[in-house]
């Protein structure tokens, strides 16, 4: 199985009278909305400066059991009952986590976290950590990121005295579970206008929809809850919370909520006014007040997840809540070890993978199915790497003596969470979105799991052309590039999952100079000429292998940007692909 070529799909170019419609919008940013669906131009402006979420109630539609949830938890503050935010191990649910225990202290709630290791406990609820905090005294038990599918775990824990909220975002089961209040824009009859919030997004919602109750009721017996300006404060803080949960759990950034959300959440993050954000960006290397989405996709979520990955996520937990800026710093310093070392792992766990596919006489498989003896805090990151490496669903296991646990990731073509529930009756329990998900399986059942989901992978994927598609938002002149038009495209901010940064081409252009650079020479560095300027600089990530046959004319896919080295600004093109110029 070698890896798979890029299909380039090049968007068809609009009239100039189009164009000419998106008023005061350049052509290459009209054409760029025009690809993404905004046909209309006053839909298209909305799009661009969109700044103001929808509130927690009374706007769109509120979402269903937000209410009651809240006024439970309302109840549970002023009873001084102990209430347990119970969350996951990523980027996702440690900010979720953190959100609905500092509204909750906020409001004088006794709360304490409670997020389960991944290697001892697993992912999402367990009843044996229900039965323990019932014991020492919870009432309530609300979920952030987690507990959908949890539906026997949540039996246990009504049956031990709690009452259960479970705020999700996940895919729903076939069941929903009898909690008190359930939480999820994805219910067939919930009436919330936006689906596809990240977990932090929900609990966000719930939280805001608390504070709003709180703030109304002449009986809420708190010091500053009366004061209006004391709870938009309160709100507007979580901001940076949210959009770190939103762009590392991948939420779509082409959803107006999201993005206003993430929009927001970058202003609170570019104040650097919580410790533990601070921290990270020192340790990114990101100067506070020049943070993105980008920043937060592939600096800051990445080290939170470390902990989660490798140690233990109350880790990350204890740095995003850190109230003194040396112990911030501290943990944002493991934070950093811990991403390393979860880099060297991945890599090797990826080799290893070469390898046994390699050995196997199937050279064109449907779907990568594979495992070892490998960190189970890393299996997922190695599945992403694959489907990028081969372009097809891949699942990867971490092997245990009598179950085993996977993390898969798949492609558009591919809804790895339908096939799962397909194998349900061979799982012990599974979940996720349609390219990402996770099981646990009892080893007995291994062999007769990987031939169903092989055969529904073959079934599905049978006569389709499995290459990844690049999608070329213009064709520009690379004589024309300028500052100028990275101006104009950071009107697309913020660009991630969904609303990725434009993707452009220039044909038949020659390098003057080219060369590898990173570790084991992965990436490729150009000067590109230009008629009558100075050459532009090129980084190609992974695109290491072209250096021994770089043609002398090809096309160029890339993306615009600018480079920030000792404080001099340059443009740059990251390069997304090559391929041999005069080439359809």
């Amino acid at each position: 199985m070698s890896t798979p070529s890029k299909y380039w799909f090049i968007r068809p170019q609009a009239s100039p009278q189009i164009l000419r419609s998106f008023r005061g919008l350049s052509p290459v940013i009209a054409q760029v909305l025009l690809n993404r669906g905004f046909d209309n131009p006053t839909e298209a402006q909305n799009f661009l400066y969109i700044k103001k979420p929808v509130k927690a109630l009374g706007e769109q539609g509120e979402m269903k059991d937000a209410r009651k949830a809240a006024e439970r938890l309302k109840t549970a503050i002023q009873k001084h009952e102990k209430i347990i935010i119970y969350g996951d191990f990523d980027a996702d649910g440690v900010t979720s986590t953190v959100l609905m225990v500092e509204v909750l202290q906020a409001l004088g709630a006794i709360v304490q976290p409670y997020i389960p290791h991944r290697v001892d406990e697993g992912y999402g609820l367990n009843s044996e950590a229900l039965s323990k905090l019932a014991a020492e005294g919870a009432k309530v038990v609300m979920t952030v990121d987690c507990g959908i599918r949890s539906v026997q775990e949540v039996l246990d824990g009504n049956a031990a005295g709690l009452d259960m909220i479970i705020t999700d975002h996940h895919s729903i089961g076939s069941e929903i579970p009898d909690a008190y209040a359930v939480v999820n824009p994805k219910q067939t009859d919930c009436g919330y206008y936006e689906d596809m919030l990240a977990g932090v997004g929900v609990a966000y919602k719930v939280a805001g929809a608390l504070l709003e109750i709180c703030h109304r009721d002449p009986n809420f017996k708190h010091a500053n809850v009366k004061d209006a300006e004391w709870v938009k404060t309160i709100i507007t803080s979580m901001l940076d919370l949210v959009a770190i949960g939103t762009v590392a759990d991948l939420a779509p950034l082409n959803r107006p909520e999201n993005r206003a959300l993430v929009r927001l959440g970058l202003e609170v993050i570019n104040s650097a006014r919580r410790p533990g954000v601070k921290a990270l960006l020192d340790v990114s290397g990101i100067e506070a007040g020049r943070a993105t989405a980008m920043s937060i996709g592939f600096s800051l979520g990445p080290r939170i997840n470390a902990a989660g990955r490798l140690d233990d996520a109350m880790i990350a937990y204890n740095l995003l809540s850190a109230q003194d800026v040396f112990e911030a710093a501290t943990l944002a310093d493991n934070l950093q070890a811990m991403n390393t070392r979860r880099q060297e792992l991945t890599r090797e766990a990826q080799a290893a993978i070469r390898e046994q596919l390699a050995l196997e006489t199937q050279v064109d498989r449907p779907l990568i199915f594979a495992g070892g003896e490998f960190q189970p805090g890393i299996v997922g990151l190695v599945a992403g790497r694959l489907v990028e490496e081969y372009y097809r669903p891949s699942v990867v296991m971490e092997h245990g003596a009598s179950e085993s646990r996977a993390s898969c990731r798949s492609i558009p073509q591919f809804d790895i969470t339908g096939a799962l529930d397909q194998c349900a009756d061979l799982l012990v329990r599974h979940g996720g979105h349609p390219q990402a998900a996770g099981f646990t399986v009892l080893n007995e059942n291994l062999a007769d799991l990987k031939l169903r989901l092989l055969n529904l992978a073959q079934t599905t994927l049978e006569g389709q052309e499995l290459r990844p598609t690049l999608e070329i938002d213009s064709e520009v002149d690379i004589n024309q590039l300028s500052e100028f038009m990275v101006d104009d495209l950071e009107l697309l901010e913020p660009t991630g999952y969904m609303n990725s940064s434009p993707i452009m081409m220039a044909r038949n252009v020659y390098a003057l100079e080219w060369r590898t650079v990173g570790m084991e020479g992965r990436h490729l560095k150009l000067k590109i000429a230009r008629a009558g300027k100075p050459p532009l600089d090129a980084i190609g990530f992974g695109l290491g292998d072209w250096i021994n046959q770089l043609p002398c004319h090809f096309d160029v896919a890339f993306q615009l940007e600018m480079n920030e080295w000792n404080g001099n600004r340059t443009l740059q093109l990251n390069v997304q692909d090559i391929r041999l110029a005069g080439v359809e």
